[in-house]
């Protein structure tokens, strides 16, 4: 696993170094857009919609759009100096119940682990957060975003669970909320009994991505009646007449520098040959005066 964050967990007067793993990761048959008459692969281009010029990687900048229309541009050296005191701090809030925390808020996993010289702290951390049956709230900055989050135990190893503020929750308006729903008893009691006849122990491994399964399945028969594309064309389209232009540019560039050195070669070798004729027609007057004396 490659390390995502490092920091401490501040707790009082203590300070735990610990580094942050993703405990999760998505899974499955990556598709990518596709053009439908060659199988080329199609890439999105950082367009100004200004001037329809392509802008490389090192004009892009970021910025907060005002509503009229105004933008007001922010540099990367203005961004890296805002105050942000959870940067490499997991600063914890306070202690709660699991149950307090609606699921709800939860965003994204990610293992601690200790640095060799915390590997006490650490593991005396965790095991008061299961005695207490608590997880701590905390607040941290990861990738310069800061969240709340928390801290839980699972296998032994201290979990941080990020989370949205309260504001990024939207509060559900549907109207049948403000309706007068009249449920029957006999449905309410069959409903329970439906519920009740197919619950158990939530069993992580008897539930499977049968989206993917299928995808991949339809992958591989489409593969083995070679129902595929060659997206020869497609990859010429994406970077190869790109490649060719530049390649003629500069042939053409060499051409040009060519041409122009053997003008001036022969220009050169022009002017030589009239010196030396110059000179040999100056050498035969001289001598024809000297006959003539």
């Amino acid at each position: 696993m490659r390390t995502v964050w490092k920091g401490t967990i501040g707790l009082g007067g203590s300070a735990i170094p610990v580094k942050a793993y993703s405990a999760t990761e998505e899974h499955g048959t990556p598709l990518h857009l596709l053009h439908l008459t060659d199988g080329g692969r199609l890439r999105q281009k950082r367009v100004c919609e200004i001037d329809g010029a392509e802008i490389p990687l090192g004009e892009v900048g970021k910025g907060y759009q005002l509503p009229g229309g105004d933008v007001v541009m922010l540099s990367d050296e203005e961004l890296a100096a805002l105050p942000l005191a959870s940067a490499n701090s997991i600063q914890v809030l306070g202690f709660v119940r699991p149950a307090q925390i609606d699921p709800i808020y939860y965003i994204k996993s990610y293992y601690l682990e200790p640095e060799v010289s915390a590997t006490r702290p650490y593991v005396l951390l965790a095991e008061a957060l299961q005695q207490a049956e608590r997880v701590g709230l905390v607040r941290v900055a990861i990738r310069q975003r800061e969240t709340l989050g928390a801290l839980r135990v699972r296998d032994q190893v201290i979990v941080l669970d990020t989370m949205h503020w309260p504001d990024e929750i939207r509060r559900p308006d549907f109207p049948f909320l403000h309706d007068d729903v009249d449920v029957h008893r006999s449905h309410l009691r069959a409903a329970s009994n439906l519920v009740e006849n197919l619950s158990g122990d939530f069993e992580p491994d008897g539930y499977t991505d049968t989206y993917s399964t299928a995808l991949a399945a339809l992958i591989e028969a489409k593969v083995e009646g070679r129902e595929v594309v060659q997206p020869t064309a497609g990859l010429q389209a994406a970077g190869v007449n790109e490649l060719l232009e530049a390649l003629q540019a500069t042939a053409q560039q060499q051409a040009d520098t060519e041409a122009a050195l053997a003008k001036a070669k022969a220009a050169s070798e022009k002017a030589k040959s009239a010196k030396s004729r110059a000179r040999k027609a100056s050498s035969k007057s001289r001598s024809a005066t000297k006959s003539g004396r």
